[in-house]
């Protein structure tokens, strides 16, 4: 089996062939920090936190990086309303969007690089397409020409004419023609800005990406990964910018995550249903949130009520009851051997998780493989004739596994039994023995007025935390 992935550039699910065998280097834009990061922006971390993990537990070794817009028109416009910095602005959104990550069990970038840190690559980039005829310089600012890039639009499949018509095109009467955009944008006061050969400035939004792929991956990289509302222009600029520039194609495949809507409806914040990642979790949890986003296919549009948010939470807490169950067993279950048939309906779960994930990361079949595997080890170990502790270890690691693939079951840690409630068990056992059921029982209710049940299996007694 080999993975293949859907390519936005080509529009066809293609074979992943990384330019060095063995290596994948992948670029994912990253947050602007001027605000807490919202759902729709919690997808794309999910998602492609799952391939990276994915590419890792197929043996490639990646190389993830990450952006971090720290200078923009939205960063600027938020430090004026509060009167302070947009250094400050953004050095404390990039704190709360690294909570947010953390929350979402996103792992650390390889490389965060940040557009304040990364000016000479971009001022040298913007040289560079001045110096080829592909951008000119006017009143300060440095435009890009999109019609001088023959292949312009070929991300989006769209016609330049078709483009124009539909973009948002900045009015500036400066600009040798309206699909022109912005490299560089002379400075306005009260603004940030850096010294360049056109006067102080700052780099347009498109312009940072290029510069920075090119200097921590290269010129050409393996994979580009971001939201479908990316495609155009930001990516379109992208490949313009370091295509001309480079003179070799920038990123070999584009893979895009569909939108979120809130009941059926496209999220918007005049519509008045808005989410933050942080008011959500703070409700539920980070990991249903995590657990949304992965259980439907990374194309597609997926829709968030709080009925299917719920049903999230109910989903986890079968995985987290399935863990609680094999760990019973491992403490609990006999000596016989694992049979070769056995095994190997076990090895047939990850065969399936395989399967889907090596299809465009098919995360929604892949949970549905895991759910079959936690109905086959639920009932191996609690039927009539459970199996044994050989069993119990080599289910519970493959279920790690599947599971750790997708970054699940984080956010709970399994429960210590406090010693007090293990000797009221522990009493409550011997009166049973003892038959002096009036005791037991009394014994029970305690455990239970502390928050804790007793659960009779055929294993013996089981202590659960309310």
């Amino acid at each position: 089996m080999k993975l293949s992935v859907y390519n936005t550039l080509t529009r066809t699910k293609e074979p992943l062939e990384p330019l060095e065998p063995g290596k994948v280097r992948m670029y994912v834009c990253g947050p602007t920090v001027y605000n807490l990061i919202h759902i729709g922006n919690a997808r794309p971390l999910c998602v492609f936190d799952v391939l990276r993990r994915y590419l890792a537990y197929r043996g490639y070794q990646v190389t993830f990086v990450q952006n971090c817009t720290d200078v923009d028109d939205k960063i600027i416009r938020k430090a004026n309303e509060e009167g302070v910095p947009a250094s400050e602005i953004s050095r404390r959104y990039i704190a709360e969007y690294q909570k947010d990550a953390a929350g979402l069990n996103i792992l650390p970038e390889d490389v965060q690089p940040k557009v304040t840190e990364n000016m000479d690559e971009i001022i040298a980039l913007v040289g560079e397409l001045v110096e080829k005829g592909y951008a000119y310089p006017a009143q300060g600012d440095v435009y890009f020409r999109a019609r001088k890039f023959p292949e312009y639009g070929k991300l989006s499949h769209m016609p330049l004419e078709e483009l124009e018509a539909g973009a948002r095109i900045e009015v500036s009467g400066v600009k040798e023609d309206p699909m022109d955009f912005a490299l560089w944008k002379a400075a306005k006061p009260g603004e940030p800005s850096w010294p360049s050969p056109w006067g102080e400035g700052r780099p347009g939004w498109h312009i940072e990406c290029s510069a920075m792929a090119r200097r921590y991956l290269g010129k050409t990289i393996d994979i580009h990964c971001g939201g479908q509302d990316l495609i155009f222009p930001h990516h379109e600029n992208e490949i313009a910018q370091s295509e001309c520039a480079n003179g070799a194609p920038f990123s070999r495949y584009w893979m895009h995550n569909g939108y979120i809507n809130i009941d059926n409806r496209k999220m918007s914040k005049s519509l008045g249903n808005f989410f933050t990642t942080r008011e959500v979790a703070e409700k539920y949890g980070y990991e249903p949130l995590r657990f949304l986003m992965l259980q439907a296919h990374y194309r597609s549009q997926i829709n968030y009520t709080v009925e299917i948010l719920e049903s999230c939470v109910a989903s986890l807490d079968r995985l987290y009851n399935c863990r609680e169950n094999l760990a019973h067993a491992l403490k609990t279950a006999g000596d016989a051997p694992l049979s070769t048939e056995r095994k190997a309906a076990l090895d047939g779960f990850r065969e399936s998780f395989i399967r889907a994930m090596d299809d465009d990361l098919n995360t929604a079949d892949a949970i549905t493989a895991i759910f079959e595997l936690v109905r086959e080890i639920n009932s191996s170990i609690q039927g009539a004739h459970p199996e044994g502790r050989a069993y119990a270890e080599y289910a519970d690691s493959l279920f790690r596994e599947l599971t750790g693939v997708l970054g699940l079951l984080y956010e709970r840690k399994a429960q210590e039994i406090p010693q007090e409630i293990l000797e009221l068990a522990e009493a409550r056992a011997q009166a049973r023995k003892a038959k002096d059921w009036a005791r037991a029982d009394a014994l029970r209710d305690e455990i239970t007025a502390k928050g804790y049940v007793i659960e009779e299996t055929r294993q013996g007694s089981r202590i659960l935390k309310r």
